[in-house]
């Protein structure tokens, strides 16, 4: 597997420490020194100093000696998961969920709370009386967490770290969400947005090589997207990339408030594919499409009777396939990405169909199929990529080497 490479020149010691720690954290039995100067490039000067320094501070330990040929034995090096903690929150309109991850970004705890009371005060309390309870369940020394990262539906204003009328979120215009937990729970948060945090989460697992692309669809009570290139995930001038929600994929299609017809938010999303399956008759009534919980559940029966075989059902989800397969090749056409991952809390209930349609849908949409075909595949990361990217997105400002690290101030 391709990793970073590090340098050699003065004054570069922190990202070259991010650079071991991350090839350390990717390897799946821990490296050697000598294995490490191959991953990094680095001198072997350079690493046993950083190396011996990370062993002070407890993030790596000594995991045993192999005896490679003549000569001293190797010293294999491997992370110390428990050295360092953080968590995920996500925001979805209809429950929060909370996770403490491990730095090897694994999940120690998790909780889910549904949010009734949509006030942003309301929210911002139960999201910070949930984090304390996570990681009091946990044990975990309070010290030892890094930080909270919080992922909410886009827009956002990074810089005063506000969160901007969010569809779905009634009243929610400019909250100050960062500033508000930071204070309730007292740990440094971080804000991001909930299809680049799952993006985040995805890469931190260590399926996709560390140098590649590709664009994560966000399927959730919204539609969002955002990409991965060179192993970093891409955020875009105002920390908004993403919002995908007004491509038209269906140019016959429902109105929508923006004024055209079609866009994603109102035909790919669950509750407009719950409508459309109201309208052809599939349910005797129709549910308000308010209320998240009703719509969810809705759109969750009709899945199960759609893998039941059921053939209206299944064509009703087909349709929904074909429309997002619009929206995929519009995004790999245009980022030239190496694969499609798909994810999010509606994922679960969708993957079996969609995995089985999509692949070839997008195919006949390619604009570069007569060179390849593009993978698409299911996160890895599960229903909770939102938590759990959020909780990666501060493990990745701790660990993860970036070129913009190098950059000097004026």
């Amino acid at each position: 597997m391709a990793m970073r490479r590090g340098t050699n020149l003065p004054r570069m010691g922190d990202f070259n420490q991010s650079v071991i720690l991350e090839a350390i954290r990717r390897s799946v039995d821990g490296l050697s020194r000598i294995e490490l100067v191959d991953a990094t490039g680095l001198s072997a000067q350079t690493v046993t100093n950083i190396t011996r320094r990370l062993l002070d501070e407890g993030l790596i330990a000594e995991a045993g000696r192999t005896i490679n040929g003549p000569g001293k034995p190797r010293v294999t090096l491997r992370l110390v998961a428990e050295s360092r903690f953080a968590v995920g929150v996500h925001l979805d309109p209809a429950v929060i969920t909370v996770v403490l991850l491990d730095m090897s970004g694994a999940v120690r705890r998790r909780r889910s709370v549904r949010t009734g009371d949509k006030a942003p005060e309301s929210i911002a309390e139960t999201m910070a009386r949930t984090v304390e309870t996570v990681v009091e369940d946990s044990a975990v020394d309070r010290r030892l967490v890094a930080g909270v990262g919080v992922a909410v539906p886009g827009p956002l204003d990074a810089a005063r770290g506000t969160v901007i009328d969010p569809p779905k979120l009634q009243g929610w215009h400019r909250v100050p969400l960062r500033a508000v937990v930071a204070e309730a729970s007292g740990f440094e948060v971080m804000l991001e947005k909930d299809t680049v945090a799952a993006a985040v989460g995805e890469q931190w697992t260590g399926r996709w090589a560390a140098d590649g692309s590709f664009v994560f669809v966000y399927l959730g009570t919204g539609i969002g997207a955002s990409l991965v290139r060179d192993g970093d995930a891409i955020r875009g001038s105002s920390r908004n990339f993403g919002e995908i929600g007004h491509i038209i994929v269906d140019p016959e299609g429902p109105a929508c408030p923006c004024g055209s017809r079609g866009c994603v938010d109102v035909v790919c999303t669950p509750q407009a594919i719950v409508e459309r399956a109201e309208r052809a008759g599939l349910f005797a009534d129709a549910v308000d499409p308010g209320d998240i919980q009703a719509v969810e559940e809705r759109f969750t029966r009709l899945c199960e009777r759609a893998a039941g075989g059921e053939p209206a059902a299944a064509a009703a989800l087909e349709t929904a396939a074909a429309h997002l397969s619009i929206l995929i090749a519009v995004l790999t056409d245009l980022l030239d990405v190496d694969r499609v991952v798909l994810g999010g809390p509606c994922w679960a209930t969708l993957s079996d169909l969609y995995l089985r349609v999509l692949p070839e849908m997008v195919y006949r949409r390619s604009a570069t199929r007569a060179l390849r075909t593009i993978p698409i595949d299911g996160t890895v990361v599960g229903e909770n990529v939102g938590a759990v990217g959020a909780a990666c997105v501060v493990l990745d400002a701790v660990l993860t080497p970036r070129a913009s690290d190098l950059y000097l101030d004026d």
